[in-house]
């Protein structure tokens, strides 16, 4: 499956931005799909995940309240919605997706897609 994320750019502390993520395929439903984000000189960072279905969601817990990750089947797309975005988030966010049977990751190295990154960019 290949991944394509969108959505990111500029926005002062506070606000609000939404990622896309489009995959690729007729088997997007069963796939296992995660945000991630990396920081300059940061590793990896787990943000989110959804289940197949959609049921089961995990989130970090510093987004916990102000994120909300969802994913439309019939659209192959994964969302990220981001409210009172803080600057330290300021980062690469990268959408992935795996076919390992289990219900939801929160680790990237059981991811086996990545798409290409968006920046989101934080001001003060």
């Amino acid at each position: 499956v290949q991944l394509q994320a969108s959505g990111g750019g500029l926005v002062q502390a506070g606000g609000s931005l939404r990622l896309s993520c489009a995959a690729s395929g007729q088997t997007f439903r069963s796939y296992v799909m995660g945000w991630f984000r990396q920081a300059p000189g940061k590793e990896r960072e787990f943000v989110a995940t959804i289940s197949r279905g959609g049921g089961n969601r995990t989130y970090i817990d510093s987004v916990k309240g102000r994120f909300t990750i969802s994913r439309d089947n019939a659209k192959n797309t994964v969302y990220l919605q981001m409210n009172d975005l803080k600057p330290e988030e300021t980062a690469v966010y990268y959408c992935a997706a795996t076919n390992l049977a289990v219900l939801t990751t929160t680790t990237p190295r059981e991811y086996t897609y990545w798409g290409q990154g968006t920046q989101i960019t934080v001001s003060s």
